[in-house]
Formats: C-alpha cells, sequence, structure tokens
C-alpha cells in the first residue's frame, strides 16, 4: 500500500494585531522574525517579535478550538448526552484559550505602543544609511572579524557569509557608533564585529518602507478581536 502523505507544514498563526506591527515596522511577520533569529532587531523590536511569537502560538490555541467546536455542531455526531458535554468541554477549552490569546496580546501591545509612538515622533532628517552601509551591517548582524594580512598588514572585515568589508568602511561605521569590535582579541587572529543598538535601529529603520508609516488597516465591522469568548 502506498504510504500516507505527510502532513502538511504548520503554518503561523495569524493575529489580531499583525495589520499593526508591519505598519509601524514596514516589515511583514515573516521578515520580523527572521529578523530575530540573526540578531539585526534592537532591543524594543526583538522584545516585540518575542512576545508577537508568543501571541501567535495562543491565537493557534483559539483557531483549533474554533474549529473543533464548529465541527461538534455540525450535525456530524449525534444528539445525546455525550455530545453535549464534549461541546461543554470544548467551550469551557475555548474561553481558556481566548483568555491566555487576550493576555499575551496585552504583552505585545504593551511593546508595540512605544515603537509606534517613537515612529510618530521621529524627526525626518535621521541618519541615513547608504546601500553599501546597509549591505555590510548586514553582513556583519550574521557575525563578522576583521582579520590584519600576516604578510601585507592590509585589514578587512570577513563575514560568516563570506562577504568581504573594506576597511575604511569598517572605520566609517565604528565612527558613527554603528558597530563596534572586541579589541581585546589580536587582529591577526580576528576581532569579532558587531552591531551596536544604534547599528540595529539604523539598520531597521533603514529597511522601513516609508509608505507603511502611516499605513492604517481598518478593523472589520461587527468585530472585535481580541476580546475573549463569551458564554450564554
Amino acid at each position: 500500500m502506498p504510504s500516507e502523505p505527510a502532513p502538511p507544514p504548520a503554518r503561523r498563526a495569524v493575529s489580531p494585531l499583525d495589520h499593526r506591527i508591519e505598519a509601524v515596522t514596514g516589515h511583514d511577520i515573516d521578515t520580523l522574525w527572521a529578523f530575530r533569529d540573526r540578531g539585526v532587531l534592537d532591543e524594543p523590536h526583538a522584545q516585540l517579535v518575542d512576545r508577537h511569537r508568543e501571541l501567535a502560538k495562543t491565537q493557534t490555541g483559539v483557531t483549533f478550538y474554533l474549529r473543533l467546536l464548529n465541527r461538534l455542531s455540525s450535525g456530524e455526531f449525534d444528539l445525546d448526552a455525550a455530545l453535549f458535554t464534549r461541546i461543554d468541554r470544548t467551550v469551557d477549552q475555548l474561553e481558556e484559550a481566548a483568555d491566555a490569546r487576550d493576555a499575551a496580546a496585552g504583552k505585545v501591545l504593551a511593546a508595540l505602543e512605544p515603537i509606534e509612538a517613537a515612529a510618530a515622533a521621529s524627526a525626518p532628517g535621521a541618519q541615513q544609511l547608504s546601500a553599501d552601509d546597509q549591505a555590510a551591517l548586514l553582513a556583519i548582524a550574521g557575525g563578522a572579524k576583521l582579520y590584519e594580512h600576516l604578510l601585507t598588514g592590509r585589514m578587512s572585515v570577513t563575514a560568516a557569509s563570506g562577504t568581504r568589508i573594506p576597511h575604511a568602511m569598517l572605520q566609517q561605521l565604528e565612527d558613527a557608533g554603528l558597530v563596534v569590535r572586541d579589541t581585546g582579541r589580536p587582529v591577526h587572529a580576528g576581532q569579532p564585529v558587531a552591531l551596536t543598538d544604534a547599528g540595529r535601529a539604523a539598520l531597521f529603520a533603514a529597511r522601513r518602507t516609508p509608505t507603511t508609516q502611516t499605513l492604517k488597516v481598518p478593523a472589520q465591522p461587527g468585530t472585535s478581536p481580541c476580546t475573549p469568548a463569551q458564554r450564554r
């Protein structure tokens, strides 16, 4: 007999706050999660993504019990005491899942609102990064070291991705406070280079889509996405 097909990969749950996070950051949620894993985000945005991941987990629970309740009430099962017991238990589980989802949403809001306020108050004359600067910072974010060639004495940065960054560019980024070297290690062995908090913030801001800063997604009429389920 042919083997059963593998189950499809689990999809990330869509939360009611996704559109606000994407609007203020200029990135979709999947990109933000990838940036978090690469260490590109500054502390406020990293905390926001961590809390959003918890929210997505709780949203998955709400979706599961909603679908289960829909199946139990679809007419597929006999109307008997056992079914009513299952429905009652599922409603209780749905209510608990909704409470957990709303608690997680509150934590996301606590991290999101200061970022929204900062974005609204940010000055248009903030530090601008060139395309070369952005590429260099992205490479450094994945891990990089400054090496000195033993024979020529020339220095350059080699990123974990294989990208090479000229020493002059590194000096410019250092002078701007965007990167920092671990000077406690010898250059010939490789001095680790990392983004500073200012570097992460500048890189993140530079990679935002400007038109998304004022994007507003209206809520669907008659919905309250973060309201816990109510039992009659």
